[in-house]
């Protein structure tokens, strides 16, 4: 059994259920920002949809066991333990990577912010700020630009949420490609991988009880969730007779499901748990599923529905520009929802337009933002695989 595991784990393996993953992730994101209510009472049925959609913290949970399960994949199958060129190659790759769309996303909330600006300086036009409620602020100052330049707003509870919200977890997942090779990569080596685990926790929740308000800013405990993402590569794919058995001997899918129960059971209110326990057990169900999906792609055997949907071409394609999607669909909810606010509709009307315009919107506008700022500068590898 373990040879049928180990002999296709040295060969190229494309994990496309990642990509549907964090496409759907990044567009149930969307579909959380959006603000469907002018102030009026929805209907019930309203009510109960839009508590479909308050669990859009998970998503990020997911990006960051992403992150740490994608940068850990060549190191586990590398054949030293370590990151593939130098310190400075693997900066430039993740620079590459992640800042020109980042910048372009920035500057584009804040032209739209000074055209909003001119506007009420030089027109009678002024920003009604319930019509433009949503993930997205004109009004900001020169401290939230530096800090979002220097990707540091997510270190101060007034600045992390300015500009664009989203882009707090780009700050945040930014300097946790430092802490990789630096902290996380180096205690791997020395210690066990259960060490790094609870140490990245320590580091992380330690802050949430000494220094809350930097803590609820930053989310320090996500550096314990994206090593829980290279422990799932780690497991996955190591080729050490103990994380070997680990692999083959639990059942990742049940584990995933209990996991993900009891995610969902720590979020209710009157527990009152803090809020990175329940991410946590998010994060353990997201490493599970992982396991469990790549040890069934490896050992090429018949795969679930819902991994064949992760797996399908739309999904996968979503999951090719979704950093864009993520990026960009704060100011075009927002543009879509004061377009719609003075509208003569009913509150129902307003709410399904809203939903489906900015949505639609968010998307086509997405793809346009991916091709130009984002494709250009990914590898000639990621081109291929989203082409």
């Amino acid at each position: 059994m373990n040879q049928l595991i180990e002999r296709p784990i040295s060969q190229r393996l494309h994990l496309h259920y990642l990509d549907g993953l964090r496409g759907i992730a990044s567009l149930y994101v969307v579909f959380v920002h959006v603000e469907p209510s002018r102030g009026e009472n929805l209907p019930r049925l309203w009510s109960l949809f839009e508590n479909l959609l308050r669990y859009g913290a998970f998503s990020v949970v997911i990006f960051i066991v992403l992150s740490g399960y994608v940068l850990m994949l060549p190191v586990v199958r590398s054949q030293n333990g370590h990151i593939s060129g130098s310190l400075i190659d693997y900066i430039k790759r993740r620079s590459r990577r992640i800042l020109p769309p980042y910048y372009a996303a920035l500057f584009l909330s804040l032209l739209l912010a000074v055209t909003i600006f001119t506007l009420e300086k030089f027109t009678d036009f002024q920003w009604n700020k319930v019509a433009g409620e949503g993930p997205f602020y004109p009004n900001f100052s020169f401290i939230d630009v530096l800090s979002h330049l220097l990707l540091i707003h997510n270190l101060s509870h007034s600045t992390y949420l300015t500009i664009n919200p989203p882009m707090w977890s780009v700050a945040t997942e930014w300097q946790l490609y430092f802490l990789f090779p630096l902290l996380l990569l180096p205690l791997w080596r020395r210690f066990s991988l259960l060490s790094v685990v609870i140490a990245a926790f320590v580091i992380g929740i330690t802050p949430f009880y000494l220094l809350n308000g930097f803590s609820m800013s930053s989310s320090s405990w996500f550096i314990g969730l994206f090593a829980l993402g290279m422990a799932a590569a780690d497991i996955g794919f190591s080729q050490k007779p103990e994380l070997i058995a680990i692999r083959n001997s639990l059942r990742w899918d049940l584990l995933a499901i209990v996991f993900t129960v009891i995610t969902f059971l720590t979020e209710w209110k009157q527990l009152g748990l803090d809020i990175w326990i329940g991410q946590s057990f998010c994060g353990l169900a997201a490493v599970c599923l992982f396991i469990y999906c790549t040890k069934l792609r490896i050992e090429s055997k018949d795969v679930p529905y819902f991994i064949r949907l992760l797996e399908h071409p739309w999904v996968v394609a979503l999951g090719g520009f979704s950093y864009s999607l993520y990026l960009i669909h704060g100011p075009v909810l927002v543009l879509v929802r004061y377009f719609l606010f003075y509208l003569p509709i009913s509150p129902s009307m307003f709410a399904a337009t809203c939903y489906l315009v900015g949505v639609g919107m968010s998307l086509l506008i997405a793809y346009w933002f991916y091709l130009v700022f984002e494709r250009p500068f990914m590898s000639s590898f990621l081109k291929k695989r989203f082409r």
